[in-house]
């Protein structure tokens, strides 16, 4: 019987549990023919921002969809809403384009788009009269996604419009200017036009309210975020008496849902049955990738697509695409911004009635 003998020149395989650094030939050799490193903790994230993907086509609307995501209360998903519904949107085919009301940039920079103060931004489009198309920049994450940053300069823009001449409607202005140009220039149309207001009902939010003819309310499943619901809605009424009676309650999606707490619950039968079709189907779950998404630079959508929050905000994208395509809905006629008559008072579970509910009184009567 003839045994081989081991070739002297043969690499030899170092064991994980010697430690390295002996020399360097062991050091080498260890790591490159040990066949998976050791574990060290997480892996780094990619400095590169991917561009999500999406393989399906969601429809494009009749016309450009300007809507205004808002809620005064903070902390309730405005930016992660608008923010993701772009990136999936635009992954999907469409062309989009957010602007970013909210003095603090957040959407800016969950975008990825430079917003320093030395960034021409939509304070300059409201203040100094500078055209949308010369601020809006292109971002990386998805084809056709574009954004209009907000520079720290936007704090002040409150006390500036103050003194302005039709100080209400120069977003407006600002936006179908930007359409049109953007039609002379023989460019694709933007299909989807968000607006990302800041948690406040100044002069900011009725800007926002005022250049858009549908509303989209991001609604936490808690119940101090329904209490605020009212004085929302009452001022979307006051817009729609006085500034802009095309202005309607489109969307309302529900975030932050935790199944596992019975208020959740709760607080979703409340909604939907007091809105009705107004609220999506889809219900997006706390999430932690989510949280995580905006460090790095990004949405959800190129952070980790595959994660809950990412499928949830895609699937309540493609729901309002697919709405999109038909007539959308008109303003409500009644005080109730597009409530049923008659519907459940949604915070008669924990008030028994004996909260008024202001933006939810009938013109015949009420508070």
């Amino acid at each position: 019987m003839v045994v081989d003998e081991p070739v002297d020149d043969a690499p030899v395989l170092v064991p994980r549990d010697v430690p390295r650094g002996t020399t360097d030939v062991e050091g080498r050799l260890s790591e490159e023919l040990e066949p998976s490193p050791v574990d060290v903790g997480p892996a780094p994230v990619p400095r590169e921002t991917p561009r999500a993907r999406v393989a399906e086509r969601f429809p494009a609307p009749t016309e450009t969809r300007i809507m205004t995501i808002a809620n005064q209360k903070g902390g309730v998903g405005k930016t992660t809403t608008a923010v993701n519904l772009a990136s999936a949107l635009a992954a999907a085919g469409l062309k989009v384009l957010v602007l970013d009301l909210d003095p603090q940039g957040n959407a800016s920079t969950a975008l990825g788009i430079e917003h320093h103060s030395e960034v021409a931004g939509v304070y300059e489009v409201l203040v100094e009269g500078r055209p949308l198309i010369e601020v809006v920049q292109r971002c990386e994450e998805a084809p056709d996604l574009w954004c209009a940053p907000a520079t720290v300069d936007l704090a002040g823009a409150e006390i500036e419009l103050v003194s302005m001449v039709a100080r209400e409607s120069r977003l407006q202005r600002a936006v179908a200017k930007y359409l049109k140009a953007v039609e002379r220039a023989g460019e694709r149309r933007v299909d989807y036009v968000l607006i990302d207001c800041p948690p406040s009902l100044g002069l900011l939010t009725i800007n926002a309210f005022v250049a858009a003819p549908e509303v989209l309310i991001p609604i936490q499943c808690e119940y101090y975020a329904l209490e605020g619901l009212s004085q929302l809605l009452a001022n979307i009424e006051l817009i729609q008496e006085h500034l802009n009676p095309d202005l309607a309650v489109t969307t309302i999606l529900l975030t932050m849902y935790d199944g596992r707490t019975r208020l959740a619950a709760q607080v979703v039968d409340e909604v939907r049955s007091h809105f009705g079709e107004q609220v999506l189907k889809t219900l997006v779950p706390r999430s932690v990738r989510i949280s995580e998404a905006p460090s790095h630079g990004q949405t959800v959508m190129a952070y980790d697509p595959l994660s809950s929050g990412a499928l949830a905000y895609l699937q309540a994208a493609r729901e309002i695409a697919q709405r999109g395509v038909q007539e959308p809905p008109q303003a409500a006629e009644d005080a109730a911004v597009g409530a049923p008559s008659g519907a459940a008072d949604p915070w008669a579970r924990w008030t028994d009635g004996s909260v008024t509910r202001r933006g939810f009184a009938s013109k015949e009567g009420g508070a």
